[in-house]
């Protein structure tokens, strides 16, 4: 019942990153607001998830887990009933942002209470029902949205998640026992966390508007020399901190571990940008409806969560470093096969890769959580857990800026190479560059050019299967060195040892 009740609250949690984005155009309409104020309905809970996601795992660890899971999701609980109720988009975000405060509470909280309720002998099966669990809620997110959406509202998706985290709050103060801190004399790292928060911001926001911006706009380069100061000014903050530091130094000089946070921040380069590319691939090439393409990314979500629970008990029969490198392993070349879709293909020709992937993230992340928490003293648990999930979201960020920059050159050179051979016009090659952005605008042109609008939809989708196939050529070098730091730096020992 213990396991159960962490089980509900990771899957809410995760399933929150996913489940609103199929209802963005319902709540554009019921909120009068446009698509780029909407979109931080979701980015606003994913860029304070990360951000808080250590400070969380501080605070677990120097108050108790179990007190810090209670707070979180009252927090969690509290505010999604107030977004579910928001009358304008602008108290929708701020709603969901403190939202992402509640849940990155939480999460660290069930890191350290899971593997707490586990006697070291089964510290797998920890690490598969947190990852396991958070590929379901992550992939069932859609789903569970589309089906709200259509059949209720938007807001039930929110609503939902009230009962939800009333059950697990309920099972966890009858079934797990409170627990007590070992370092009760430590005190809260006001400056690391206040620097860390401001850096991090920085960072996340300049990746999410780069491809609005332009990486060389001032913005951008503005916010990433914040996030250079803040880093810069960390260190001095930290040492001076001593055993308060909210970064502490046994954790940030345990090899095993640092080697844990630099292989999922490479891989995670991959990850993301898969979870980005692979449906719009679907939508864009293969004119599937939005509720079609979340079906359609069953083989990599659905595997990587049967994955990541047998990826438990395996941990604990075989130990992790052979379940780290086939899953490292996988994940490269999953990817590699999707990019061997052509722009004719179907959805068939998708399957395969996404499915290798699936089991290369069940298995990596799975092995890699236990890996990396088992290596700590069981006092830091949480913020460990911490650490490693915001090494993944910055990969992930950073990933996705960097193959939405190289997928856009690419396009782009292609479209320019059609016209420059004369295949387009000015108007036509504009028109292509909207198809691309999939705006409202592209409609209009092409209704404009009725005698040409199938030939430009070709040349778009050719243009889009190049930049992707080109992007995500480039995530699979980044999975490989993640790999690499596996094979020479990962060592785990099997848990009964």
């Amino acid at each position: 019942m213990a396991l159960f009740a962490m089980a509900l609250a990771v899957f809410v949690v995760a399933n929150d990153f996913t489940a609103l984005s199929v209802a963005l155009p319902q709540m554009e309409g019921d909120l009068d607001a446009d698509v780029g104020t909407i979109q931080w309905v979701i980015n606003a809970y994913a860029l304070v998830f990360g951000v808080f996601i250590i400070t969380g795992g501080r605070l677990a660890d120097l108050f108790g887990r179990r007190r810090m899971f209670f707070v979180g999701a009252g927090i969690f609980g509290f505010f999604s009933l107030l977004a579910g109720a928001a009358p304008s988009a602008e108290l929708l975000i701020a709603a969901r942002a403190l939202m992402a405060i509640g849940g990155a509470m939480m999460w660290p909280a069930v890191v350290g209470l899971a593997f707490a309720i586990l006697p070291p002998s089964k510290a797998g099966l920890a690490g598969g029902l947190i990852l396991g669990v958070s590929g379901i809620g992550n992939a069932f997110g859609p789903l569970l949205g589309g089906f709200l959406t259509d059949e209720l509202s938007w807001r039930w998706v929110l609503f939902l998640n009230v009962p939800i985290a009333l059950l697990a709050v309920t099972v966890t103060y009858l079934k797990v026992r409170g627990d007590r801190p070992e370092h009760r004399d430590e005190r809260i790292d006001y400056a690391g966390t206040a620097l860390l928060s401001i850096a991090l911001v920085a960072l996340l926001v300049a990746l999410d508007q780069v491809t609005d911006w332009g990486w060389t706009s001032p913005a951008t380069i503005g916010l990433l020399a914040v996030f250079v100061a803040g880093l810069a000014l960390l260190r001095p903050v930290e040492r001076r901190a001593g055993r308060n530091a909210l970064l502490a130094r046994d954790v940030l000089s345990n090899r095993q571990f640092t080697a844990a946070c630099f292989a999922t921040f490479f891989m995670s380069m991959t990850f993301f940008a898969l979870l980005v590319y692979a449906p719009q691939y679907m939508v864009k090439v293969l004119d599937f409806s939005a509720l079609e393409a979340g079906l359609g990314f069953l083989p990599l979500m659905g595997v990587f969560g049967a994955t990541s629970f047998a990826a438990g008990p395996l941990y604990n029969r075989v130990g992790g470093r052979l379940l780290l490198i086939v899953g490292a392993a996988c994940i490269p070349v999953g990817t590699l096969l999707v990019t061997l879709a052509p722009v004719d293909g179907t959805y068939a020709d998708l399957i395969p890769g996404l499915a290798i992937a699936g089991v290369g993230v069940g298995l990596f992340y799975s092995a890699l959580t236990t890996a990396a928490i088992t290596v700590l003293d069981q006092a830091r648990s949480s913020l460990g857990g911490g650490i490693l999930y915001m090494f993944q979201v910055v990969g992930g960020s950073i990933g996705l800026g960097l193959t939405t920059t190289v997928f856009t050159s690419v396009a782009d050179d292609h479209v320019s190479a059609s016209a420059i051979a004369g295949r387009l016009s000015a108007e036509e090659e504009r028109a292509v560059g909207q198809v691309l952005s999939g705006t409202d605008t592209a409609q209009q042109l092409l209704a404009r050019l009725p005698d040409a609008a199938a030939e430009l939809e070709r040349i778009a989708r050719e243009a889009f299967v190049a930049g992707v196939h080109a992007g995500l050529r480039v995530d699979v070098a980044l999975a490989l060195v993640a790999l690499g730091i596996v094979v020479v730096f990962m060592h785990p020992a099997r848990p009964d040892r």
